[in-house]
């Protein structure tokens, strides 16, 4: 099989570095890729929703199979583009089609989703400028605070806000309505009361009819320790989770992914592809749905890809066969730590390109270096983003896997690098 994996980051490394693994892969190609999955297959520069330079590229590479990484390509139709352009009808892709992708791309959708399918998610009311007075009178009587504000479309991971205080939550809702403060994916707001607990990720890979279950994660979005500072795209995971137990485990297919897969069938949804499921697990360790995504995280893909034992590729032709039952599922029982080093002044303003030191000088048993932001330019590895690499490494626990990774990154320099030290803090 000829394979196309399709995006730029740790999470497109990660796939390609397991595919490249596979017994049935002939070729693969990553669009557009970096430095890092250049060891795994070949990069095709090619913007991740040019869908028309992608489907060229797939004819003349002879692509059988494309998994795609992001949500923008997804949620903007290249299932739909690839499925209606009969030159490429043939491919088969793993991700949602355009509508069923808009259990990530719409918030509102989202919660009238769960809402009409019973699974759990906090309490919610949505506003546009055409009811925005109700939305003002909503958060000045608001019962209790913080609450949270989102925009209902893609925002690049920043549009979600937490208020305080009713005074600043007016304040950000006409941020968000009257002055585009996150463009049209803010035309919508979804106002979400504020749920406390512990904060972990399922994954789910299905057919549309049948799913499997891969290892949970937990990320970490502040920059700073402890969980203090700005939000940032994520600065490290750990899996598996340690406050699932069997029994929470039992709770969460019952009443989150079995009402899911079931509500996609109901709703007629064409989706065959991963399910990103962001719960909260409240102090009487009940779940509650947080978010969708229609694909895997990142960095969650870096630390839950190397405990599956299994052939991906293997997984993805049952995916697009509709036997996933078929498949059982083999996970590494030893626990993965994933750090990210990023950029100086992440996530505000940053420079690139610094030349990226010690990428050849380790040799450490179960670990991986995935790149995320990066690129190859006049033969040196150089940073091209915010978040840059991920130092994985395998452990008997969490604080065994994150010393290691840790240990990992201190061979790694570039100017300006920065990790966070304590990732798994709570668990060790």
């Amino acid at each position: 099989m000829n394979i196309l994996i399709i995006g730029a980051g740790g999470r497109e490394h990660a796939f390609a570095w397991k595919i490249s693994q596979s017994k049935h892969c002939n070729n693969l190609f990553i669009a557009p890729g970096n430095a890092g999955t250049l060891q795994c297959g070949t990069n095709l520069d090619i913007a991740v929703s040019d869908f028309e330079a992608l489907a060229k590229a797939c004819n003349e590479h002879n692509i059988d199979t494309i998994l795609v990484g992001p949500e923008e390509p997804l949620v903007k139709g290249i299932v739909d583009f690839f499925a209606a352009n009969k030159a490429t009808q043939h491919i088969k892709l793993i991700g949602p089609n355009k509508e069923s992708a808009q259990l990530e791309g719409s918030k509102a959708y989202a919660k009238s989703f769960m809402s009409r399918h019973g699974i759990p998610t906090a309490a919610y009311k949505e506003f546009t400028s055409s009811n925005f007075d109700d939305g003002v009178a909503y958060l000045q009587n608001h019962p209790s605070y913080p609450i949270v504000l989102k925009a209902d479309g893609l925002a690049a991971g920043k549009g979600v806000i937490i208020c305080d205080t009713p005074l600043e939550a007016i304040a950000e809702f006409e941020l968000m309505i009257k002055k585009s403060k996150f463009g049209v994916a803010g035309n919508k707001v979804v106002v979400e009361d504020f749920l406390t607990g512990i904060e972990m990720s399922v994954f789910v890979l299905t057919d549309g009819e049948n799913y499997v279950l891969l290892p949970e994660a937990k990320d970490y979005k502040k920059i700073g320790k402890a969980d203090t500072g700005l939000n940032t795209g994520g600065m490290g995971a750990v899996s598996p989770v340690p406050i699932l137990t069997e029994q929470l485990k039992n709770t969460i297919i019952k009443t989150v992914i079995e009402p899911t897969i079931k509500g996609i069938q109901n709703d007629i949804l064409q989706y065959n592809g991963f399910v990103f499921i962001g719960l909260m697990i409240n102090e009487q360790n009940q779940p509650f749905v947080i978010e969708y995504n229609c694909r895997m995280g990142d960095p969650e893909t870096e630390v839950v890809i190397p405990r599956l034992k299994n052939d991906l590729v293997d997984m993805l032709i049952a995916t697009s066969n509709k036997t996933l039952h078929q498949i059982k599922i083999e996970v590494d029982e030893r626990s993965t730590v994933g750090i990210v080093a990023v950029s100086g002044g992440y996530p505000g303003d940053f420079e690139k390109g610094y030349t990226i030191n010690g990428l050849n000088d380790y040799d450490l048993p179960d670990t991986h270096l995935f790149h995320s932001g990066t690129i190859l330019q006049n033969g040196k590895v150089t940073t091209n983003g915010g978040r840059v690499l991920v130092a994985v490494s395998f452990g008997q626990n969490i604080t065994e896997a994150a010393e290691q990774a840790d240990y990992l990154l201190q061979q790694i320099s570039f100017t300006d690098m920065q990790h966070r030290p304590d990732i798994g803090f709570e668990f060790m």
